[in-house]
Parts: structure tokens; sequence; C-alpha cells
């Protein structure tokens, strides 16, 4: 915590100050699965695709500190912030920050800890431009359902080294 407090930019110290994650769930697009009940999880009707879906926390000053492992796409993003574990990451007073879809009212009651949609992203825009998690524009075969969590965390990670 007192890491993140002395390196937040400057623009959140003054607006935001007790940001401590900015999270969003990205989709990757896999394989149609034949299986009806798979295809049906695996459905988000978000995007009207076949997707694995994750949850990734930023800290403000751009640091990954969060990667969860994937779930279907047929997950919302309130249902895998709940189930993550993330939630018992932080402490009370702090900040989540996110966009209008993290309606996480009901999530983070009772633990003092307050969901932040500022303006800016209600209407999507990015957070801080050119950081995050670069596009996967493939489409992800179901045969490598095995590898594809510690694909996902290692794609995670190297954008910690992007420069």
């Amino acid at each position: 915590k007192q890491l993140i407090d002395d390196k937040i930019p400057a623009s959140f110290k003054l607006l935001f100050p007790s940001t401590r994650v900015v999270v969003d769930c990205t989709e990757i697009q896999t394989e149609r699965p034949s299986s009806l009940s798979l295809g049906s999880k695996c459905y988000s009707s978000y995007i009207s695709r076949h997707t694995w879906k994750g949850l990734v926390g930023i800290t403000p000053p751009g640091a990954v500190t969060f990667i969860y492992s994937l779930y279907t796409g047929c997950m919302s993003d309130v249902e895998i912030t709940k189930l993550c574990g993330m939630v018992d990451l932080l402490e009370m007073g702090d900040f989540i920050m996110a966009d209008k879809g993290f309606v996480l009212n009901k999530v983070l009651e009772g633990t003092g800890i307050t969901v932040n949609t500022p303006p800016f992203l209600m209407n999507h825009f990015q957070c801080i431009k050119g950081k995050g998690v670069p596009p996967i524009r493939q489409i992800i075969p179901l045969s490598m359902v095995g590898t594809i969590n510690q694909l996902w965390t290692v794609a995670d990670m190297l954008t910690l080294f992007r420069g």
C-alpha cells in the first residue's frame, strides 16, 4: 500500500488518492465448442462470441498486481470479481477504479471498500493511454484449454516489460 502511495501519479493523487487497483475484464475469443453445454458457458453475450474471460488489476503507477484464472465467457465482470478473491486483498478505505460495467455495490457491502467510476470511464475511454494488456487477436483453439491459464498469466506479466 505504501509503495503504491509513494509512486502514484500526480493526476491520481489529486483526483483519486485512495485508488489501490484499476480493474477490468478482458475477453479472449476461443473456438466454438461442439458441446452445446460448453458452448453456452463459453458464449459471451457482451461481444457475441465464444470467449474466455479474465480479470486483471493494475496499480495507478501501472504495475500488474492481480491476475486471476480465466473463466468462461458467460460470467459477468461482477461474478468474476466476487469469486476471484481480489476484494479480500484490499483494506477498509481502499478504492477500486472500474468502468460502469462493474456494479460492485453488493460485493463490497460491509467491506469499507468503494468502487470509483470516473466520468471519463463512463464512456469507455482508456484510463492510461497505451498501458494495460494488449488485445489478443487470435482465436484460441480449444486444444489449448489445459495451458490457457498459464499463457494468460505469462502474457499479462510480459506487459510489465514493454518499453
